[in-house]
């Protein structure tokens, strides 16, 4: 069958498709399009003799290209692989021209390796290159960032995973290192000089108001008169909210859709850090509990959640199984893996269908951003269980990562 089309049919279908696309920054979190997935895993460097360049770079999330400050390119900044009993000798060559500096969170080395400048070395100048070198004395997850300035927040931090020198107590099948963060098209002197400009409140949308107290929609004038004794907002549990930043997950932005695959079955160890500047988050996968095996790197006796609270700097170790029988409804397999973390707009799974990695990354926020630009950070806030399901190639499946 073939249909002959004519200027006017392809100037119509144009204009519409132009609809389309202007209209879909109003739409709800959930019909918000989206990438069909990215599973592309974080680049790694291992090794007793590795190599790490500091620069600035642009970070593109959902799209738009921000300012970023990255590592050998990417942010987060590349896995640092090691193993215990290990010695390492990590070069660090800082391009800015700043100085800069690399922490490396909760591992034990000499107090001169640190990477704290002021206090325990004298930071990296500007065009320069420093030497860490320690022994590795322990196993587990940590990451490492910047002590510099705003760095960290621009981008400047990365995972860390140290393999046991034996047999590794906690078994699983594969792992997920799963780098949670806040960015924003901000730079954070910026965020910085609000911040004090408004007494830490620049970007807090909920704070009282006298047209609030007088039309008594707010808290009674006895409960803000104890708030303002404390100098203190009901509702500052973030300083700086969806409203500014994105919310990140291995870098990318909820409609980039970071995706990680598994097998049906298998024991799945997800190494979560929350490498966030202000945000900490609940963790969840609906109707599929975790196991929490580690906490900072420490192993711990295993727990069993639906969900869990990580902190600013945090890392916890979760062991995931999503069954066949229970999280697969019907669905084929391409090469046996399957994904979670996708979706694609306009498909719905059924309750237990899915892993929803959106909620993976849900920031806890004491209030509700009421911007116009809502939208697109709200997919990254919150989740009330509704859930895409994207049919994908034949034979694959992936769960959702849905908002609102």
């Amino acid at each position: 069958m073939s249909r002959n089309l004519n200027r006017r049919d392809v100037m119509r279908g144009t204009a519409m498709l132009g609809g389309t696309l202007a209209m879909s920054a109003y739409l709800p979190a959930w019909a918000q399009p989206v990438s069909r997935g990215i599973a592309r895993p974080l680049p790694t460097v291992s090794g007793t003799n590795i190599a790490l360049t500091i620069d600035r770079m642009k970070l593109v999330m959902d799209g738009i290209t921000t300012p970023a400050i990255g590592v050998n390119g990417t942010v987060p900044a590349p896995l640092v692989r090691l193993q215990e009993g290990q010695n390492v000798r990590l070069a660090v060559t800082n391009n800015l021209d700043e100085d800069s500096s690399i922490h490396w969170h909760g591992l034990i080395l000499p107090f001169q390796m640190d990477g704290v400048p002021g206090i325990s070395f004298p930071g990296i100048k500007a065009r320069s290159t420093f030497v860490y070198e320690f022994p590795i004395f322990q196993s587990g997850t940590y990451w490492y960032h910047s002590h510099s300035g705003e760095q960290e927040q621009a981008g400047l931090y990365g995972p860390i995973v140290i393999d046991p020198a034996g047999a590794d107590p906690i078994a699983f099948d594969r792992e997920h290192v799963i780098v949670l963060s806040d960015h924003s098209e901000m730079t954070g002197e910026e965020i910085f000089r609000k911040l004090k400009q408004m007494g830490g409140a620049y970007f807090n949308y909920q704070r009282p108001t006298l047209s609030g107290l007088l039309a008594g929609r707010e808290m009674r004038l006895k409960d803000r008169m104890e708030w303002g004794k404390m100098r203190m907002d009901p509702a500052d549990i973030a300083d700086v909210t969806g409203s500014t930043y994105t919310f990140l997950v291995n870098g990318f932005g909820p409609y980039d859709n970071w995706t990680g695959l598994f097998r049906p079955g298998e024991r799945v160890r997800l190494r979560i850090v929350n490498a966030a500047a202000q945000t900490n988050f609940n963790v969840r996968i609906p109707d599929l509990p975790m196991t929490v095996v580690q906490a900072d790197g420490q192993n711990v006796r295993p727990v069993t959640v639906d969900e869990f609270q990580i902190g600013v700097a945090e890392t916890f170790d979760v062991i995931v199984i999503a069954d066949h029988d229970r999280h697969g409804h019907g669905h084929e397999r391409d090469g046996g893996d399957v994904r979670y973390g996708g979706r694609e707009p306009g498909r719905k799974a059924r309750a237990g269908s899915h892993v929803d990695a959106e909620c993976l990354a849900q920031p806890v926020e004491a209030h509700r951003v009421e911007r116009a630009h809502r939208s697109r950070n709200e997919g990254g806030r919150r989740c009330d269980g509704r859930h895409g399901w994207d049919g994908g190639r034949p034979d694959e499946r992936r769960y959702a990562r849905d908002g609102p």
